[in-house]
């Protein structure tokens, strides 16, 4: 009996790798993308990606796209709330069996999911899991993996690389300090191309702005 799984969806290569990863096991039916956003900047919470361009990434990859609105400010006991709450309503419609979350390494982020979705009747699934970091980085540039990073924070990545494409020359040029994927926050990325995309989208790299704390690119639909 297949598991039926929807994705937390950030808008970053780590989910869209994680979806590709699902779609090529036999027991995993990707019912569709869960996506928390900010209302007051419509954007992506933490990414800042803007909706209308989440959405047509959920287009090109095939899937629904089951939207979360997050208030600003939000507290975690409110998001755990709204987060319960959506949930419930995705399962009642479309029956999923499983969560799956694209988290690396850190254990503290994989307990709190698991203790999150404790009580929803949803699994969890961690399909990147435990995955070299280093080797994951390249071997999603190998499979064609195209994404540009969105959002930086600038107490762990110097700013100059905020809107630059993830590619082999970003990795060569990252410090040592850096993890290849941004596992510890130093940066977020929108993805755009790929094996789990049916058709590419044509992005560029807009406007920067540094906004609570963080270094965010304002990325647009290339004309």
């Amino acid at each position: 009996m297949s598991k039926k799984v929807i994705l937390s969806w950030s808008s970053g290569k780590d989910s869209a790798w994680m979806l590709h990863v699902l779609n090529q096991m036999r027991d995993i039916e990707v019912l569709g993308l869960v996506t928390t956003f900010n209302q007051e900047f419509d954007g992506v919470a933490v990414h800042g990606v803007r909706r209308d361009l989440v959405e047509m990434q959920a287009q090109a990859v095939g899937l629904p796209l089951f939207n979360i609105y997050l208030p600003w400010p939000c507290s975690n006991e409110v998001y755990e709330s709204i987060m319960q709450e959506e949930l419930a309503k995705i399962k009642d419609v479309h029956q999923p069996s499983h969560m799956a979350f694209g988290d690396l390494f850190l254990e503290d982020i994989r307990d709190y999911r698991v203790r999150q979705m404790a009580n929803t009747g949803y699994e969890t699934l961690f399909p990147l899991w435990q995955l070299d970091t280093g080797k994951l980085a390249r071997d999603m540039v190998n499979a064609g993996v195209e994404a540009v990073l969105c959002c930086i924070d600038p107490n762990q990545l110097s700013d100059r690389f905020a809107g630059r494409v993830f590619n082999d020359k970003l990795l060569d040029e990252f410090p040592e300090s850096v993890d290849p994927c941004g596992e510890n926050g130093e940066f977020h990325t929108f993805a755009y191309a790929g094996p789990m995309f049916r058709s590419p989208l044509s992005v560029s790299a807009g406007e920067i702005e540094e906004r609570d704390g963080f270094v965010y690119t304002d990325i647009q639909l290339a004309e």
